[in-house]
């Protein structure tokens, strides 16, 4: 199956050489790019893309505005943020505006083809430098050396309390981008025990996505 992708950045060499990367990628399909937030969100209307590569930080509407827009008025259409920026306010903005998953742009081809697959198959995914925060949100923030790391389950557990430890380690795995087989490999399940976790997971928290779980943990 081809993956339909919209590229959008503010800058025209950094849209070039994206587009010119993904369209060599067999399985990925370039229909369009945009140059700031309200262009992209006219051309997913146009282009009807499977996934939208956008840029954070653009003059004009920016892209978690750009995104909120797209997710709320195309919920089958994934955002996968492509940025410079790793910091906790840029990953938490994109997650709330309902990305599916955030890369930095030292990223290369086939971390990216690679991603635009998982959320154009309903996962979230994130790159090193981005999981590696959110495993420190997780494990309650950078402690010094000489102290013992939090336990990150116990942790989510006193923030989100109604969470069983099960859950909690799931709600950690999915913070970290796991999918559900990998979860499920991970901790000895069956894909559709995961899936009961999940939902679960999900009504406790009062979240629809993993996504919204994801940024609900970096709050």
């Amino acid at each position: 199956m081809t993956i339909r992708v919209l590229v959008v950045d503010d800058q025209a060499i950094v849209r070039d050489g994206l587009v010119t990367v993904l369209s060599l990628v067999d399985d990925l399909e370039v229909v369009g790019e945009a140059s700031d937030g309200a262009e992209a969100v006219a051309a997913v209307e146009r282009e009807s893309p499977d996934v939208v590569l956008m840029d954070l930080r653009m003059p004009g509407v920016d892209g978690p505005t750009a995104t909120a827009r797209i997710t709320e008025g195309h919920p089958g259409v994934a955002v996968l943020v492509l940025t410079t920026f790793a910091d906790d306010e840029s990953i938490l903005t994109a997650l709330r505006a309902g990305a599916r998953g955030y890369l930095t742009k030292d990223a290369g081809r086939g971390e990216i083809a690679t991603a635009i697959r998982a959320v154009a198959s309903g996962q979230s995914t994130f790159d090193a430098t981005v999981g590696a925060r959110l495993v420190a949100q997780l494990a309650g923030g950078t402690v010094p050396a000489s102290v013992a790391t939090p336990d990150p389950i116990e942790s989510l557990r006193a923030r989100f309390p109604t969470l069983t430890p099960r859950e909690a380690d799931v709600l950690g795995r999915i913070a970290e981008g796991r999918s559900n087989p990998q979860i499920a490999a991970e901790l000895f399940l069956t894909v559709p025990t995961v899936k009961s976790y999940v939902n679960q997971v999900f009504t406790k928290l009062g979240v629809r996505t993993r996504a919204e779980a994801v940024a609900l943990v970096l709050r």
